[in-house]
């Protein structure tokens, strides 16, 4: 009997091509952070080459020097207004990301939302455990194990858009997920982990603008009766208070970013048909803020958070000698793909899913490798476990701009030559028999993933 005939069920697929719809959404959204990719690269090099000049305590003094209301908890350096505040606005779209993948994209089927969402725990996991294995009996070092567990969607996206261009979206879809999930734990380690003094007051006056946020942004046309594009008039002023009354309880501000995210509904409602009436909020401050958090947030948080004085050859031996450095590249570097492709692995066997026919498992080792990008939250993290300016900060972040650059050169090698590879076969991917707008390829025998 055929493996794929009628009398036997199809098996699950890791890594299932997807939707058309969603592979045009994703691809929209991997444009976008690729500008904002080369941007973060860009910030972070002229960042490292200014603390690494003559005029190095230039670029200090504007990173430590403050400004703000201090009775709000709020007399900030622009290094903190960066890492607190901008970042919330990356950590926002993270949080409408997610929702809107279990809510109205492909990953709302628990079976295709399984494999990435595991691979994502994977993928935390095992750099988490090197890094504390490496620091095991330093108390004053081992704070920093979460710093190798995040990828930076915007530099990962950056790399693949120029490696890449070729690959299955499949891999991409695979890697934004992958990706997003991996700075929602990112954000919960910070929350339950990264946070010390916790201000009762503040917390629970947080609720209330919250709660308010969240009524309205479900119900803004009975209040307001405002389009979509309007409503965040109103509701950005409310976010902003919820922000500021989260920061000043001493939990990470940047955690309002994805309450805020989740609040916000994907889908308009139903019409009186009982049919979905289409995208709602979500969608509309996606395409707003997108280019806020890519092309402006994300990069000056690069730009105040990657500048450390190296100190020459010797002080770039000192660094790499750290037990903090040693960690974090191993864990990026080496963690991440053994997590990723382990994890996936197993869930293959356990759920007696088989990889896509169109995909191999060295593509699975490429993206996973790509994913030992760290740079963005794992700077945020190193930051949060060690201090700003203190010599573990430093070591730390030479460390995660090595170990970035290591995965981005390894990932290089194995998916360039994936790409040619696909390159080949990707007329056929193109192929619109029927001339109904949509390739022939996803139209065939539905994904079972």
């Amino acid at each position: 009997m055929a493996q794929n005939s009628p009398d036997r069920p199809r098996k699950p697929r890791v890594l299932g091509r997807g939707s058309y719809a969603e592979a045009l959404r994703i691809g929209e959204i991997l444009r976008k952070e690729t500008v904002g990719g080369a941007l973060l690269v860009a910030t972070a090099l002229i960042a490292l080459i200014w603390a690494n000049s003559p005029a190095s305590e230039s670029y200090f003094a504007l990173r430590d020097f403050k400004i703000g209301y201090e009775p709000w908890h709020l007399n900030l350096s622009l290094g903190a207004w960066a890492a607190d505040g901008l970042l919330a606005v990356f950590f926002f779209l993270v949080g409408l990301e997610l929702k809107r993948e279990f809510v109205a994209g492909d990953l709302r089927d628990a079976r295709k939302a399984a494999v990435p969402v595991a691979a994502a725990v994977g993928g935390v996991v095992v750099p988490a455990v090197i890094y504390a294995v490496v620091n095991w009996g330093s108390p004053d070092t081992i704070r920093g194990w979460a710093i190798p567990t995040a990828t930076d969607i915007a530099f990962a996206v950056a790399v693949l858009a120029v490696i890449g261009s070729h690959l299955p979206t499949a891999l991409r879809i695979f890697l934004l997920t992958l990706a997003v999930v991996d700075d929602l734990i990112a954000i919960a380690i910070i929350a339950l982990f990264y946070t010390s003094d916790i201000h009762v007051a503040p917390l629970l006056l947080t609720l209330i603008p919250l709660a308010i946020y969240t009524v309205l942004a479900q119900k803004y046309r009975r209040f307001f009766g405002l389009k979509p594009a309007a409503a965040w008039l109103i509701l950005l002023p409310i976010g902003i208070v919820a922000w500021a009354l989260l920061h000043a309880s001493g939990i990470h501000a940047t955690v309002a970013g994805v309450l805020l995210g989740f609040a916000i509904p994907v889908l308009r409602g139903k019409t009186s048909g009982g049919t979905t009436a289409g995208p709602g909020l979500s969608e509309i401050f996606e395409h707003r803020f997108r280019p806020v958090s890519a092309g402006f947030a994300v990069p000056v948080f690069a730009f105040f958070s990657a500048g450390v004085e190296i100190g020459g050859f010797e002080g770039l031996t000192a660094s790499l000698s750290d037990t903090v450095a040693i960690g974090i590249i191993a864990g990026l570097v080496l963690g991440k793909p053994i997590g990723i492709v382990a994890t996936t692995w197993l869930m293959s066997k356990f759920t007696r899913a088989e990889l896509d026919p169109s995909l191999r498992w060295i593509d699975l080792v490429g993206i996973s490798l790509l994913a030992g990008i760290g740079f963005t939250v794992s700077l945020l993290v190193a930051e949060l476990s060690f201090g700003l300016g203190t010599v573990a900060n430093d070591h730390g972040k030479v460390a995660i701009l090595i170990a970035s650059l290591l995965a981005a050169l390894l990932a290089t090698v194995v998916l360039r030559a994936r790409n040619r590879h696909y390159r080949r076969i990707e007329a056929e991917e193109k192929i619109d028999a029927d001339h109904d707008g949509i390739p022939d390829v996803y139209q065939r025998e539905p994904d079972a993933s």
